[in-house]
């Protein structure tokens, strides 16, 4: 068969450690033989990001905002064992926090359900999607490692020259402190997009801080979200026979136990991050959530919702067989692909998504699988593949469907 053509290129954001070995198999094995692959490629491994000080994550980030769609590959955000292995200038920012702030972006992610594989919470019978907030927090934060004995202070100086002093801490000896920030702008973005989604999908939608503890920090998201709600959304919803509510987000985290699924769940950016790794766990495996941030302009870009695989990749550097599930990967590629052919209206590359998702899944059904999925499948007899050969398992039953 002759391959798919593109018109217009992906942002491509290579990655890490073992997701960036299994980028570069399913390039290989699932897409170039299928499609005339066009990509505007960034290198945001590790190493090449200290070597341009992190610009290279800002240009892929800008990139995106102007071809509209974009696939990432899971990226390492170093700590201080991080600094010391790869001999960092510095301690690089979160990039998927820098990509998130440029765009200002909401992040929705949602397991990938599969026949065989039954969510540990026995009563969710429909996914559950996160909308975590893509922006502030703890991922700009600005922290000070206190040497010892003295005072700390959030101040802020207004333009005209007031300023606002409150202390946060007296301090008898050395400790650390964190300063964190929002915008109203980027709340209202975050809200807009949940309420958005919501009324696209007919699902209800959750919203959750700690307000009563945070009584200004957290207290102004719920505000916001609640004044958007009555003046732009509350008819809309009623007539759509969806509902919205807000709760404390550990009440939020018992109701969800108890729930059937099905509905959205708002969060903060560290909560989301957080409890969307608890939904994919509980439906499986890490591996199998997808993940995409949506800008308010109409800029996508598709992700794996897990990490870098670093385990994996130590024993595949030491020659070691890995058998590391990439379903996530191939689905943020799939989503990608699948945006792209919507906008530039190519409906062969749409088909190809879909098939490459349907393929994906069906190996799995068909009892071929990766050890993670296999430990908790109810399908008997089944196959556990290594990284490599679960790849080459989906070649070959996609070949068998196209």
């Amino acid at each position: 068969m002759s391959k798919i053509q593109m018109t217009t290129p992906l942002v491509e954001m290579d990655g890490d450690e073992m997701t960036r070995i299994l980028w570069q198999m399913i390039k290989d094995e699932l897409l170039l033989p299928y499609i005339d692959l066009k990509t505007e490629y960034y290198d945001l491994g590790l190493e090449h990001r200290n070597e341009t000080d992190d610009r290279v994550t800002t240009d892929s980030a800008e990139a995106t905002k102007k071809y509209g769609v974009a696939v990432k590959c899971a990226t390492i955000t170093p700590n201080a064992a991080r600094m010391t292995e790869y001999n960092l200038k510095e301690m690089w920012k979160s990039p998927n926090g820098t990509i998130r702030a440029i765009l200002d972006g909401t992040v929705f992610r949602a397991p990938i359900q599969v026949n065989g594989i039954e969510p540990c919470v026995k009563n969710w019978k429909a996914p559950i999607t996160l909308a975590r907030h893509a922006y502030g927090d703890v991922y700009k934060n600005t922290e000070i490692k206190v040497p010892g004995k003295g005072t700390a202070e959030l101040v802020f100086t207004s333009e005209d020259g007031t300023e606002i002093r409150k202390l946060i801490h007296q301090f008898d000896g050395p400790g650390i402190i964190q300063g964190i920030h929002n915008t109203d702008r980027s709340i209202a973005s975050f809200a807009k997009a949940c309420f958005n989604y919501a009324l696209d999908t007919k699902q209800d939608l959750w919203f959750a801080t700690k307000d009563t503890i945070s009584k200004k920090y957290d207290h102004n998201f719920k505000d916001i979200f609640q004044d958007i709600y009555d003046t732009e959304y509350k008819e809309k919803f009623e007539a759509a026979g969806i509902e919205y509510f807000y709760t404390l987000i550990d009440d939020a985290v018992a109701r969800v136990m108890k729930a059937k699924g099905g509905f959205i769940w708002a969060c903060k950016n560290y909560d989301g991050d957080v409890m969307s790794d608890m939904v994919s766990s509980a439906c499986g495996s890490l591996a199998m959530m997808t993940s995409v941030l949506v800008s308010p302009s109409g800029v996508y870009e598709y992700e794996a919702a897990h990490g870098t695989v670093q385990r994996h990749y130590y024993k595949h550097l030491n020659g070691e067989e890995t058998s590391t599930n990439s379903v996530a990967t191939i689905f943020a590629w799939t989503g990608a692909l699948r945006k792209r052919g919507e906008l530039d209206q190519i409906k062969e590359l749409q088909d190809f998504a879909d098939k490459l998702e349907k393929a994906t899944l069906k190996t799995i059904e068909d009892g071929k699988m990766t050890k993670d999925l296999a430990l908790i499948t109810s399908l008997e007899n089944v196959t556990v593949l290594n990284s490599q050969d679960f790849i080459h398992a989906i070649r070959e039953t996609l070949e068998t469907d196209l």
